[in-house]
């Protein structure tokens, strides 16, 4: 089309779209052009300011690299990846919430009662819950993938100190679908900032800070995957959280213990002896329709 003005571009896309497009893609492109140009007519863009948008998507490409993900960075701390979890997440079953950009695949086998603090400082945690679906019975064989940060606040594929699988495990529940682990207590941490992420925070006036929290990736035959962290109720940013993560129903509430009350049964049983935090979680899959 020859004559194409600001009023008329948007249609003038849409109308470049072939109809032999997947309809979904239609639909999907469509709405992303309209929103962008509908933001750019709304905000008066200027050159300057289109220039900046594009330094910053460049910006995330030069950094990306297979254990930095700034692209996913970025979308977390818009709120647009804790969005996409709520919009699909299903009302009976534990809410998802947000992978981050530090999981690690391929983790070690973790038996049930194995332990994941290994030397590291720090309080002792024992998380034990069930994996059930949604009348509540337990799903024998469901696969429970654990992770984590450090006592220092880093993940291990943040921190040159720590091998490649340092606080992640991979773990096969039996029949009556319990979970159980050792670990040292999760710490509230900082996302990167050193990248252009760091640069949208602070022209926003936003701080970096995450709330401490476990990490889980839930999957059974014949039920829904769950992405989903949980997080301790007396934390500092429970309701700040920077990358919008936080859910009431995954919130958990630590009780500290006696060692002398440490249960058999574990990896580090009867070598506890100093108190200990203990947390029981338990995990809702919805069968997939």
């Amino acid at each position: 089309m020859r004559n194409v003005t600001k009023d008329n571009i948007t249609d003038v896309f849409m109308g470049y779209v072939s109809q032999d497009t997947d309809p979904r893609t239609r639909e999907i492109m469509g709405s992303l052009v309209k929103h962008l140009h509908d933001f750019a007519r709304e905000t008066n863009l200027t050159h300057d300011e289109w220039q900046k948008g594009i330094a910053f998507l460049e910006g995330c490409a030069a950094i990306e690299t297979e254990d930095r993900h700034e692209f996913v960075l970025a979308s977390d701390v818009l709120g647009l990846s804790s969005l996409v979890d709520m919009l699909h997440s299903s009302p009976e079953a534990t809410s998802s919430s947000v992978l981050g950009p530090f999981h690690v695949s391929g983790a070690p086998a973790l038996a049930i009662g194995g332990d994941m603090k290994r030397d590291f400082g720090g309080p002792v945690l024992l998380a034990e819950g069930m994996i059930k679906d949604t009348d509540g019975k337990p799903i024998a064989g469901a696969e429970l993938d654990i992770w984590q940060t450090a006592p220092n606040g880093l993940y291990a594929s943040q921190d040159a100190e720590q091998d490649t699988f340092s606080f992640h495990g991979l773990m096969t529940v039996g029949d009556d679908g319990r979970y159980a682990f050792t670990t040292v207590k999760p710490v509230e941490y900082t996302v990167p900032t050193d990248g252009p992420v760091g640069d949208i925070l602070r022209a926003c006036g936003r701080h970096p800070w995450r709330p401490s929290h476990l990490h889980f990736i839930v999957k059974a035959p014949g039920y829904r995957s769950l992405v989903t962290e949980i997080f301790p109720d007396d934390d500092p940013y429970l309701d700040e959280d920077t990358v919008f993560g936080v859910r009431d129903d995954l919130v958990m509430h630590y009780v500290e213990k006696p060692a002398a009350d440490f249960p058999s049964g574990f990896e580090i049983s009867g070598t506890v002896s100093d108190p200990y935090l203990y947390v029981e979680f338990d995990v809702t899959l919805k069968r997939e329709d």
